[in-house]
């Protein structure tokens, strides 16, 4: 049975996400133990909440995690655990992330569309990866958020628009660190054939 761990460090849908990954055939662990996740086949990385929260709790295990990263092992980033991925966010003030990707994260601007985001919006795959195998262009999938990915297209798996062009799934050049902004768990049989693809890169 493949090893996937969902990183616990005090922010994040842990259960959602581990109950998403069940229902696919895996046994997650839920750990923050840095033994278990260097032992991991795959990691996850969940997160709801505020950036510079994020990066604080995850300073425990930074290294751990690029590591883990350096070993060309998969790991996926969810929602919020996409954005800490990136090398800065203005969410609060300027606050550094992981730095895994390349790119930034910035406020959704002022207009008629209201902010958060939240609801079904579909996405444009803009790049072949084994996270997306299957997965039809135009698919809807669910997002909440406030803050979005700015990268660049070589950096992008997926897009989405929302007043705006953004990142919906990102990856690093090396194509083993991935996000997703929108939530696989509650994007439907969609989102738990991304799950699966994930889970088959392990």
């Amino acid at each position: 049975m493949k090893k996937i761990v969902i990183l616990d460090y005090g922010l994040g849908n842990l259960r959602s996400v581990q109950k998403g990954l069940e229902h696919v055939g895996a046994s997650p662990t839920i750990s923050g133990d840095p033994q278990q996740i260097l032992a991991a086949d795959g990691i996850i990385l969940p997160g709801v909440g505020a950036f510079m929260d994020a990066m604080k709790c995850l300073a425990p295990i930074k290294k751990v995690i690029n590591e883990y990263v350096h070993s060309e092992k998969p790991m996926l980033g969810i929602c919020l655990g996409q954005q800490v991925l990136m090398s800065s966010s203005e969410e609060g003030r300027l606050t550094d992330g992981l730095d895994l990707i390349s790119g930034k994260v910035l406020r959704f601007p002022r207009s008629e569309l209201k902010v958060p985001h939240i609801g079904w919006n579909n996405i444009g795959i803009k790049q072949e990866h084994p996270l997306f195998e299957g997965i039809p262009e135009n698919s809807f999938v669910y997002f909440v958020h406030s803050y979005y990915v700015d990268t660049a297209p070589e950096n992008t798996l997926a897009s989405c628009n929302y007043g705006l062009e953004f990142s919906a799934s990102v990856v690093n050049s090396q194509g083993n660190v991935m996000g997703t902004q929108f939530h696989p768990e509650k994007s439907g049989a969609t989102g738990l054939k991304i799950l699966r693809n994930f889970v088959g890169m392990c």
